[in-house]
């Protein structure tokens, strides 16, 4: 595989290239911007890779070889590295090197798919059970996007989600109260929801909306998560809905940032008239 390298295209523009494609680095370039800026540049082809599980045995080439490959100078290979050692992506230390600290895994938003669907070939996936009970009153968000009265009542679950023996996710679920009752005599610990509520109600489920954002973890969810107080996690929103568009389950998911990339395909379609895609 060649390496990447850093070319300028024009002015203000950086585009990340292959070196075998036989492009250069035009003469002068790492000293015409920032080392900051370089190093932030560096640190961002670096996360790309290790998240695309370029380093396979979660060895980083050294800070020579990672300044030949970049065209960059030591301080600003140094610098890069210092930025994702605070990210908590890689771990350095005197005689062993710089390493990746966790492997993160890719979890496809463009299929509706259960997590220990989504990570088929990753690991295990078990499921801690910290809460599977009915309620008697949905708080009102909850039950305005379920499309029902907060007196109907539902279920509510809380799992934190493992993979391979450390935690990945901590999942709050709320369910309406005829498909969320038929779960609570079922394998919630080692069975995804989604897959359970098709099982027991002999319905597919048909789409889901989502929204994802960052978020500061707080102190409760960083130490069932395992994580230092405030790091950063993926907060995502989701709203499934069966085949005939029922509003079924609300879940609120927290994802460890450093175990976790959330990845889609996209598709362009023919732009109108208007400016809107198709």
């Amino acid at each position: 595989m060649g390496g990447v390298t850093l070319a300028q295209c024009s002015p203000g523009s950086v585009p990340i290239v292959d070196e075998t494609a036989g492009r250069r680095i035009p003469a002068g370039w790492s000293s015409a911007r920032p080392r900051a800026e370089r190093a932030r540049q560096v640190a961002d082809v670096l996360r790309y890779q290790i998240t695309a599980g370029r380093f396979a045995d979660g060895v980083l080439p050294g800070e020579r070889q990672l300044g030949e490959q970049f065209g960059a100078s030591r301080n600003a290979v140094r610098e890069a590295l210092a930025l994702l050692r605070r990210e908590g992506v890689i771990t350095r230390q005197r005689g062993v090197g710089t390493r990746v600290v966790l492997p993160k895994y890719g979890h496809g938003l463009d299929r509706l798919a259960g997590l220990a669907e989504a990570m088929t070939g990753y690991g295990t996936i078990t499921n801690e059970v910290r809460s599977a009970r009915a309620v008697a009153e949905l708080p009102v968000p909850i039950a305005e996007r379920l499309g029902v009265a907060p007196s109907a009542g539902g279920v509510h679950l809380e799992r934190l989600r493992w993979l391979d023996g450390l935690p990945l996710s901590l999942d709050t679920t709320y369910l309406t109260a005829d498909i969320g009752h038929r779960l609570l005599d079922c394998d919630l610990a080692g069975r995804d929801v989604f897959t359970l509520i098709e099982e027991t109600t002999g319905q597919r489920l048909g789409s889901a909306e989502v929204a994802v954002h960052a978020v500061n973890a707080d102190p409760d969810t960083a130490a069932l998560l395992g994580i230092p107080d405030h790091a950063a996690v993926f907060a995502l929103e989701r709203l499934t809905r069966t085949a005939d568009g029922r509003p079924v389950d609300v879940e609120s998911i927290r994802i460890r940032a450093d175990r976790m990339a959330l990845t889609a395909t996209l598709h362009r379609g023919r732009i109108s008239p208007g400016g809107e895609g198709d």
